[in-house]
C-alpha cells in the first residue's frame, strides 16, 4: 500500500511541473526502491498512474462541462460520448507506469543478483 500511495502522490506532483513522461521516471524510481516482485511492480505502476490519470481526466471533464472531452472523443473516436476517452486515458497512462515500474524492478534485480 505504501508504494502505491507514494507513486500516486509523487506522480501527481511531478505532472504539475514536469512533462507527462515524468510518470515513467517516478514509477521506475518507486518500483526500483520498494517492489518485491515483477508482477507487483507492474501492478503498482499500472494502478497508481491509472488512478492519477483518471482523476485528472475526470476533473477536466467536470471543469469544462464535458465540452473538451466530448470534442476530443469526437476527434479520436468519431463519437461524442466522452466515456471512451475517460477509459482509454487511464489505460495508456497505466501501461506507461506499469512498464516503467517493471523496468525499475528488473533493473534492481540485475544489480542485486549474486553471480554463480
Amino acid at each position: 500500500m505504501m508504494p502505491f500511495l507514494l507513486l500516486v502522490l509523487l506522480s501527481a506532483v511531478a505532472q504539475l511541473f514536469l512533462p507527462w513522461w515524468s510518470i515513467a521516471l517516478v514509477a521506475f524510481g518507486v518500483c526500483f526502491w520498494r517492489s518485491k516482485t515483477g508482477w507487483r511492480a507492474f501492478g503498482i505502476g499500472f494502478s497508481g498512474i491509472a488512478v492519477v490519470w483518471f482523476v485528472y481526466a475526470f476533473l477536466i471533464h467536470l471543469q469544462t462541462d464535458g465540452i473538451l472531452t466530448g470534442r476530443m472523443a469526437e476527434l479520436f473516436f468519431k463519437t461524442k460520448t466522452p466515456v471512451f476517452l475517460l477509459l482509454i486515458t487511464p489505460l495508456l497512462g497505466g501501461l506507461t507506469g506499469g512498464l516503467a515500474g517493471l523496468a525499475g524492478h528488473q533493473t534492481r534485480a540485475v544489480f542485486t543478483t549474486k553471480p554463480e
